[in-house]
């Protein structure tokens, strides 16, 4: 296990404030960042997002503003860090592209790579998709219209600068294909983006990279360092990002980075939709640049609306905010990881939200926590008995629940090493608790009372109470707020018995 853990999202495209879609991706970053710092003990973590500033779409939006630039990319950064403050986010870097330390390393990076050879000028005329900021060659284009937003391309002839993909393709496909390396299965995830990217190189000839725009044509990007009439094109400046934050290149051209060192676990989190510039463009870029490849570029799927795709564009993004005032923080996180497996599509509806805290939140956690701390009240003041649950010996049920727990950190790494499914490692959470649930049904503490069985009563509270602890544990990452709440309840001896934790909305 490495003892460095370097966690990055994209930086977020600022022409309009956030979405749903933005928050599901630093939420399973924030996961991720908390359970290595808080489950697994990493001493070195450093959670890296940010946003995207520069482009002809940030041009735009500022004119319709009646703004500048600076004057909109300033007013709409806001919106995304206080989401992030709002959500809990525990970023380490907030990275803007607008930042002189950003500038800097593109610019660097540009000349490094022009004097190698591998950026070249040339003519460039076909297809580009304004929305999308892409470039498309003919090859894949039918009807005229963008592949990816289907959207009217238009068809430019201009001057620009081309940075050499082709001349790594061949590099890619074996370093994808590695099979001496059985680490390199997670660099594309999950398996069916490993298998489209392999697809797409192998049975497409790679065109060389348009890395800029005339500055006449477009004026707020980077400039070129070696052609004070370009700009640098969007996609080789925002995915620089990833080292301009955590490093920089020596007089040597060498990169230099605490979090980029071999003994370092680095993980993208993309969305599915920005794959190919992410398994394609920057590892070719890295590759050019000298600097190691990340450990996994894994892209989750899209939350879809009436089975249409949600963004901003379309007019049909869900507001993360008004969702939380309604909801609450840790159920709006809750239902984005547990209800679609992470690197699937999913549909959203606030009555599959409403099902979800009805049935997992209210009726298994708020009810096991609610219905234990009252029998700690009823039978013993609030004051737990003494008790080492791990020396007393249960029925099978108990002996059952016993072993979940003890298995449980085993489980929830498994699910979240490499696959990052945190459906599956919150399943995994839900069977202690939904064990533990059925457990009070079977044994009837009532009747123990009743009967005068001291020692099996104490045995059955007590074991109650440590499935509560290691639940609140296992939750952290996950519902941080939840998790403070059942522990300050829980106590150490002596419990203090709150409201229900989650209310069953009525429908």
């Amino acid at each position: 296990m490495s003892n460095k853990f370097f966690i990055t999202t994209p930086i977020y495209y600022v022409n309009a404030a956030p979405h749903i879609g933005h928050s599901y991706t630093n939420i399973a970053a924030d996961v991720l960042a908390r359970y290595e710092r808080k489950i697994l003990g990493t001493k070195n973590v450093w959670f890296l997002t940010g946003t995207d500033e520069h482009g002809q779409k940030i041009l735009k939006a500022a004119s319709e503003a009646k703004l500048s630039p600076h004057e909109f990319v300033d007013r709409v950064v806001l919106s995304f860090k206080d989401l992030w403050k709002k959500l809990e986010i525990s970023h380490n870097d907030f990275i803007r592209t607008t930042e002189e330390r950003h500038i800097q390393t593109v610019q660097k990076a540009l000349q490094i790579v022009y004097e190698k050879g591998d950026i070249y000028e040339g003519v460039y005329e076909g297809a580009y998709c304004t929305p999308c900021e892409t470039f498309w060659p003919q090859t894949q284009v039918t009807e005229n219209l963008c592949p990816d937003c289907l959207r009217p391309l238009e068809n430019i002839r201009e001057t620009n600068f081309f940075f050499k993909l082709s001349k790594y393709q061949d590099w890619l496909i074996a370093y994808i294909k590695d099979a001496s390396n059985p680490e390199r299965l997670n660099f594309i995830q999950p398996a069916s983006r490993r298998n489209e990217v392999l697809g797409f190189l192998e049975n497409n000839k790679l065109e060389d990279l348009c890395i800029s725009r005339p500055e006449e044509r477009l004026s707020w990007g980077i400039p070129l360092p070696f052609s004070k009439k370009h700009v640098t094109y969007v996609w080789f400046d925002a995915l620089i990002n990833y080292i301009s934050a955590v490093g920089q290149f020596d007089a040597q051209n060498i990169y230099h980075s605490p979090w980029w060192d071999k003994d370092v676990k680095v993980i993208h989190l993309v969305g599915k939709d920005i794959l190919r510039h992410h398994a394609i463009y920057w590892p070719i870029m890295l590759k050019a640049l000298g600097i190691r490849q990340p450990d996994t570029i894994f892209a989750h799927g899209w939350w879809m609306i009436n089975e249409d795709k949600m963004s901003k564009s379309k007019g049909n993004a869900v507001n993360p905010v008004e969702l939380m005032n309604k909801f609450g923080i840790d159920v709006y996180r809750y239902f984005l990881l547990k209800d679609v497996t992470f690197g699937a599509d999913g549909n959203f509806s606030e009555t599959a939200i409403v099902k979800r805290f009805n049935n997992d939140l209210a009726n298994d956690l708020g009810n096991l926590v609610y219905r234990t701390l009252t029998m700690v009240e009823k039978y013993y003041q609030g004051l737990l008995p003494d008790l080492d649950v791990f020396k007393v010996i249960y029925d099978a049920s108990g002996e059952n629940i016993k072993n979940k727990i003890l298995s449980l950190d085993e489980q929830i790494h498994s699910a979240l090493e490499g696959k990052l499914d945190f459906s599956l490692a919150l399943e995994k959470i839900w069977e202690v608790i939904s064990l533990t649930n059925k457990y009070v049904e079977e044994t009837k503490p009532w009747n123990l009372s009743k009967e005068h069985k001291e020692k099996e009563l104490q045995g059955f509270i007590c074991l109650l109470v440590e499935a509560l602890r290691k639940v609140s544990l296992a939750l952290e990452p996950f519902m941080p707020q939840t998790a403070f709440k059942i522990m300050e309840q829980l106590g150490t001896r002596e419990t203090k018995k709150g409201s229900p934790l989650f209310p069953r909305i009525e429908t």
